[in-house]
């Protein structure tokens, strides 16, 4: 399929370098590319015969290629794209090179928030039932970078991410999922309609001998009208997963109480009718969700200091998530530390929520100055900014009593200040340990 193919693979960061790596390895001859020169490089690329092109611009070299592999960071807007489809030459992302490759059934898994929970959990039931399931995509880990180990035994687990979905032909999971829509990444895709395109991506390829899991709580994954089988679960309504009595249901049958898990009940719900859907049996579903423990930077319990309890949510990029974090401490102060990369956010549904719950937000990042307007519109007073993350820890500190909560709740993206979200997690867990 690719082998004497000349190939010029766009962003080098973990997708881009696997892509890249696979590619050789199937007899491509590769061309890496990035803007930057100073590569962060999980191999030597020289040693595995990859070309470099680092530091360059590829709109003037781009046809040279017979196909151009690209990072999801890499907007399809941009100009060499464009340059690339008009010429004809093939175009396609990380995601859809690892389906194409890809021996075994693929479960995929979007959203606007609960991804990562979400696909980490579906992923940790089905390897109860199937201990050849791997985890992988958005997650951290590229498909691509796992395709040598797979057999028709696997099945892939796998977080897909919209800026993903945009470079999809082929792609289609056996198992879809979308377990919501809110508001993000208006930056990269302009509009409402188009991020729901994206997302919608997902089952565009699927048929009716597939499944498609969607929320029925959310007005938009409401609306979605996938071929493949649809299945709903819902927190509020009758639906295949649902909750009756204080109990997890799914397809008829009982899973557990919701108050024997620590997840948040729309993501126990999705992960139980995913799971499910895939041949898995109720008492295993039931058994992983009473011991899962969630997932790094999300509402990360830290430590307990002074009778205060830090919690590092840095994976909360947008306001739904935040939203979210934040009401989870109903009965508690909360000290808010937010902000951070301007995706062209509306702060106002998550502004709104100040008054009566955060005790004082403390702000840092490119966005601070946006929500301390959205405050001063809502009447909330109570802000102050920090110059870095780690002086806001320590301010933190200083406003926080006993049996408060300091929660690190961003709303926004990181790359004004750190190289992602869970570099900006370990630093600020480093800051409060390092209080110790």
């Amino acid at each position: 399929m690719f082998r004497g193919k000349k190939v010029l693979v766009c962003g080098m960061a973990r997708s881009g370098q696997a892509a890249a790596l696979v590619l050789r390895q199937l007899g491509a001859f590769v061309t890496a590319n990035d803007l930057k020169t100073n590569i962060d490089w999980e191999y030597d690329p020289a040693d595995k015969g990859i070309s470099l092109r680092l530091g360059e611009k590829p709109d003037d070299f781009i046809t040279e290629f017979d196909l151009v592999v690209i990072s999801p960071g890499i907007s399809m807007y941009a100009p060499f794209v464009k340059k690339a489809e008009e010429m004809h030459i093939p175009v396609c992302g990380e995601a859809e090179l690892a389906y194409r490759l890809c021996p075994c059934p693929v479960i995929a898994i979007t959203g606007t928030n609960g991804k990562t929970t979400v696909t980490t959990l579906v992923g940790e039931i089905l390897k109860r039932h199937n201990p050849k399931t791997v985890i992988a995509g958005n997650i951290g880990i590229p498909l691509t970078s796992l395709i040598k180990g797979l057999t028709e035994e696997h099945i892939v687990v796998a977080e897909i991410s919209s800026f993903q979905l945009e470079t999809i032909s082929a792609f289609k999971p056996k198992i879809s999922a979308v377990l919501n829509m809110t508001e993000d990444h208006l930056d990269r895709h302009l509009t409402m309609e188009n991020y729901i395109a994206a997302k919608s991506r997902i089952f565009e390829n699927q048929g009716q001998n597939d499944i498609c899991v969607l929320n029925y709580d959310n007005a938009i994954t409401r609306s979605m009208r996938p071929r493949a089988k649809t299945l709903f679960f819902s927190a509020k309504e009758n639906a295949d997963a649902t909750i009756q009595n204080g109990v997890l249901t799914a397809f008829g049958q009982n899973i557990c109480g919701i108050d024997e898990t620590r997840v948040m009940p729309e993501n126990a719900l999705a992960a139980a009718a995913i799971a499910m859907s895939a041949g898995v049996p109720a008492h295993i579903v039931a058994d992983v969700l009473r011991e899962f423990r969630g997932v790094p930077h999300r509402c990360e319990h830290i430590l307990t200091s002074g009778g205060v309890d830090f919690y590092n949510d840095s994976k909360a990029t947008n306001t739904d998530a935040a939203i979210k974090a934040l009401e989870s401490f109903s009965s508690r102060p909360v000290v808010l530390i937010a902000g951070g990369y301007d995706k062209q956010t509306d702060f106002t549904p998550w502004v709104e929520k100040f008054c009566g719950k955060v005790k004082c937000l403390i702000l840092i990042g490119q966005t601070a100055e946006e929500i301390i307007a959205d405050c001063q519109k809502h009447g909330f007073s109570d802000y102050e900014k920090a110059e870095s993350l780690e002086a806001a820890v320590s301010r933190a500190r200083e406003v926080a009593c006993k049996d408060d909560v300091v929660l690190f709740s961003p709303a926004c993206a990181s790359f004004d200040m750190f190289k992602n979200f869970e570099e900006r997690g370990e630093l600020f867990a480093k800051y409060v340990r390092g209080g110790e």
